[in-house]
């Protein structure tokens, strides 16, 4: 791996978290034009954001969430080259000047794409998802990340703000359109608002407990460097016991989506349902039993690279809801 990262390019796609950034504009992308769309299309309402607003939207919160991991990184290489020295790129392959350059440069560029696709909008202020974004990425980078909770909480806001975006931004170009739609359409609005609502909840959860996870995983390098994250302040064991208890609620939460369905649909083995019990709500009560039984670093690394492809089956639901 180290021998890898001494490309330049595949160094710069480590910093960015290339991965990422990918999750999240498919993200917006399915969540656009297989949820959002099917919900409005059987209102007989078709999307009226231009698809060209939509994907300036989008590149826009990539730029941001770059520069985000970008400043991450910057400040976090002394932890990191105790938790990961074999995948630190910053003053190895890339030198701090460049990765303050690259922050600045996206963090400018997402933020005058998000202006202008609001303006387009009609809304302006919707903007503020673009500025509150980059302002929080900075501070979690600066300050946050090392306090209890607070850094994990911003971080997985972020995430579920990520689903949300779509829908306001539609709902926004839908009123401008024709004023007082959102009241003349209620029942398409508060469909969609309940299907985002959903997504964004389970974003937020199992991102949490991914952060949780991850901390637990840095325990060495943050309380080298003085950190308060929760396994330095409330231990390891007790930071277990919280991803546990958030990975169950969201399994609990699910099961409930589930029992909704079969409650009204009378099917008991549906897709929709199939789907997220066998991808959904047995791998995260595997994972709950499993991150209690960890005691190493490389466990609890496990642990959240498998609970980043539980959120993408999550995401992958989009699917099931659009052709069922």
């Amino acid at each position: 791996m180290s021998r890898l990262l001494d490309n330049k390019i595949i160094a710069f796609f480590k910093l960015v978290r290339v991965e990422n950034l990918l999750m999240i504009a498919l993200t917006q992308f399915l969540l656009r034009y297989f949820v959002l769309q099917k919900v409005l299309s059987i209102n007989d309402i078709e999307l009226a954001l231009n698809s060209f607003l939509f994907y300036l939207m989008v590149l826009s919160t990539v730029l941001i969430a770059a520069a985000g991991y970008i400043i991450n990184d910057y400040f976090d290489v002394k932890t990191d080259l105790i938790n990961h020295p074999d995948t630190v790129v910053l003053d190895r392959v890339i030198k701090r000047r460049w990765a303050i350059f690259l922050h600045i440069t996206f963090t400018l560029a997402g933020i005058t794409l998000g202006m202008y696709a609001a303006l387009k909008t009609g809304y302006l202020r919707l903007a503020i998802f673009h500025f509150a974004a980059a302002i929080l990425l900075w501070f979690y980078s600066t300050d946050l990340k090392k306090k209890l909770l607070i850094g994990n909480i911003v971080v997985s806001l972020l995430t579920a703000a990520v689903a949300f975006m779509p829908i306001v931004f539609e709902m926004g170009v839908l009123q401008k359109r024709s004023p007082g739609f959102i009241f003349a359409n209620s029942h398409a609005v508060l469909s969609s608002l309940k299907i985002t609502c959903i997504f964004s909840l389970f974003a937020f959860i199992t991102s949490l407990a991914r952060e949780i996870i991850k901390d637990i995983e840095d325990f060495k390098g943050d309380k080298e460097t003085g950190g308060h994250t929760l396994p330095i302040v409330m231990g390891i064991r007790v930071s277990k016991l919280n991803a546990f208890f958030l990975l169950v609620i969201t399994a609990l939460l699910l099961m409930f989506v589930v029992y909704n369905s079969v409650r009204f649909q009378r099917v008991l083995f549906s897709i929709n349902n199939v789907y997220i019990v066998l991808t959904l709500i047995v791998p995260l009560v595997a994972l709950a039993i499993y991150v209690v039984k960890a005691s190493e670093s490389k466990h609890f690394k496990r642990a959240s690279l498998f609970l980043k492809l539980i959120m993408l089956l999550g995401l992958c639901y989009s699917f099931i809801f659009y052709y069922n």
